[in-house]
């Protein structure tokens, strides 16, 4: 059995950045009731019921309108779920699904009618059982078709090994968590300087998530910070924030609350023109959100 991960904080501060109207959560995980959703066997962990009915109280207690539903390795390939929350609560989430190899251009439309934009693929080092993109070529080929962008999550410093493969693909990239890259290398490590080489490309979004995923420091994680504003500087209408809630794997660890976690824009983007960009404008056009 998989390890029990930790609940997050239930009690989010009131951040002191007011969200603008629109603002979007672009990266969160839900699962339960377990009775009826069980974890996939391979999943690197089990979670107890965080439901949709959560998500939106802390919608609300941070200020935001909309959260994006990101298929987590808990269910494996199975989109069963998040297609049941997309049905159940139309105006407050959208999807990006981990999908089966064999998943047909019929269901991709079915998905995309009910809120998916995306189609999710990681390095090989995240899971086997968890698709990717060299052994779903196909799959990749009907996403793209539909218009989807792809949505992958590098490991560490292998992003550059990866290039030319997403590059090629003729679609939007959104990559995970700062692309996963260990935030002590800093913005002169060869990986981060890859990413704002593939950022010019006008292709690629990144994800202002996660930022315990690039270091196993205590928050405000500050060793990420030279890495987000880099970030902002270099592209501000190709990134995304999302607050990883609810924080899965994290045994050990500090449990971030998610007030702080959105404060962290004030640092990372401190101007609040980007920060609307990050926030608005920028999930608008990715996942098609009525603004």
């Amino acid at each position: 059995m998989p390890p029990l991960t930790p609940p997050p904080d239930r009690y989010p501060r009131k951040p002191k950045l007011k969200a603008p109207p629109g603002a979007i959560d672009a990266h969160i995980h839900l699962f339960g009731p377990a009775s009826k959703w069980p974890f996939h066997p391979g999943s690197k962990y089990v979670s107890e019921d965080v439901l949709p009915e959560h998500a939106m109280a802390l919608q609300n207690a941070l200020g935001l309108a909309a959260s994006i539903v990101i298929s987590g390795g808990g269910y494996g390939t199975d989109y069963r779920h998040l297609a049941h929350v997309l049905r159940a609560f139309p105006d407050r989430f959208r999807g990006v699904a981990l999908l089966p190899p064999q998943t047909s251009s019929d269901e991709i439309a079915m998905l995309d009618r009910l809120g998916v934009r995306g189609a999710r693929f990681v390095s090989p080092a995240h899971g086997a059982h968890l698709p990717q993109l060299d052994t779903s070529r196909a799959l990749v080929e009907r996403v793209v078709a539909a218009g989807w962008h792809i949505q992958f999550y590098p490991h560490r410093t292998d992003l550059p090994e990866f290039k030319d493969r997403l590059l090629s693909l003729g679609a939007d990239i959104v990559l995970d968590h700062f692309a996963h890259i260990p935030a002590e290398g800093g913005v002169d490590q060869p990986a981060f300087r890859c990413l704002l080489n593939m950022l010019d490309s006008g292709r690629i979004w990144v994800k202002l998530s996660g930022p315990m995923r690039c270091t196993m420091e205590e928050p405000p994680y500050s060793s990420v910070t030279p890495l987000a504003r880099t970030l902002v500087r270099h592209a501000p209408d190709r990134l995304l924030w999302g607050s990883d809630w609810p924080h899965v794997n994290m045994i050990g660890r500090t449990m971030p609350n998610d007030g702080d976690l959105l404060d962290l824009l004030l640092e990372w983007a401190p101007d609040e023109s980007a920060r609307k960009k990050i926030l608005v404008d920028n999930p608008a056009k990715l996942y098609r959100l009525a603004q």
